[in-house]
Order: structure tokens, then C-alpha cells, then sequence
């Protein structure tokens, strides 16, 4: 299992390939793979930057724990989380969240469930910077 908040862009495909070498790719034979990528617009406006604060230690433990009860809940055996802070721009990588089991069911699952977890339970605020000045997000768009 890795987890890290990033505070630089990064290529998320890359960071994939690089961990998947690490990856046992024979106990492994499915893998669910979710990237999100910061969009122009939201509730109407176009958003110029997004800002991503976070409660540093605080964040990573939800992450943790999350990724224990998705373990819990299915047969997986690794998880990878790269999650960006900081200001970012349209189109760049927010995060990379990426699950090998050996069933397809149990990756694409658990990554659904650890993509709500990060959208609803981890400590993250999201402030957009609009041409028309700036506002914080009080709520996450639905998954569905």
C-alpha cells in the first residue's frame, strides 16, 4: 500500500507504471485504475485554479483506515493513492487511486468505494479561483 498527498503536478499514468513494477504481478491479475483531473468548470463558472488544503497526518490516517476496511470488505491486495494539494490547474492530475486483486469485481469495488471515501470522508477543502474572485466548496458533487 502506498499513500502520499503530492504538492507538484504529476503524470499519473507514469506513476502507475512505476508502481506496478513493484506490483506481484502473479497474485494480481485484475486492476481498477480512477484519475481525476481537476475540470473548468463547476456549478456554472469557470474555474481559472483550484486550491486543495488538507489536515496533514489526519489525512493520510482516513486514507489508511479506508484502505483497511476496503481490505476488509474484499479480496484486494494492494492500493496505490497519490493525491494532489496546493494550487492546481485545469486539466492536471488531483489523484490516482489504483487497486490489484486477483478478481476484477473485488478491484473495481474497492475502488469505487475508496473514490467516495476521498469525495465524502477525507479531510480535504477545496477553495476555486474564479475570474469573478474566489469561493470554498462546502460539498462534494455526487459519485453517481
Amino acid at each position: 500500500m502506498k499513500i502520499e498527498i503530492l504538492t507538484e503536478t504529476f503524470e499519473p499514468l507514469m506513476a502507475l507504471q512505476n508502481y506496478q513494477q513493484q506490483v506481484n504481478q502473479v497474485a494480481n491479475s485484475a486492476n481498477s485504475v480512477f484519475i481525476g483531473r481537476m475540470r473548468e468548470q463547476h456549478m456554472g463558472n469557470t474555474v481559472e485554479q483550484l486550491y486543495l488544503e488538507h489536515y496533514p497526518g489526519m489525512t493520510e490516517r482516513v486514507l489508511r483506515e479506508s484502505v483497511v476496511e476496503a481490505q476488509r470488505r474484499w479480496q484486494i491486495n494492494d492500493v496505490l493513492i497519490l493525491h494532489r494539494v496546493g494550487q492546481i490547474n485545469p486539466a492536471e492530475a488531483i489523484v490516482l487511486l489504483a487497486v490489484w486483486s486477483v478478481h476484477r469485481a473485488d478491484s473495481i469495488q474497492a475502488n469505487e468505494f475508496l473514490i467516495e471515501i476521498l469525495k465524502s470522508r477525507a479531510p480535504f477543502w477545496k477553495k476555486e479561483i474564479l475570474k469573478e474572485g474566489e469561493r470554498w466548496i462546502e460539498s462534494n458533487t455526487p459519485g453517481r
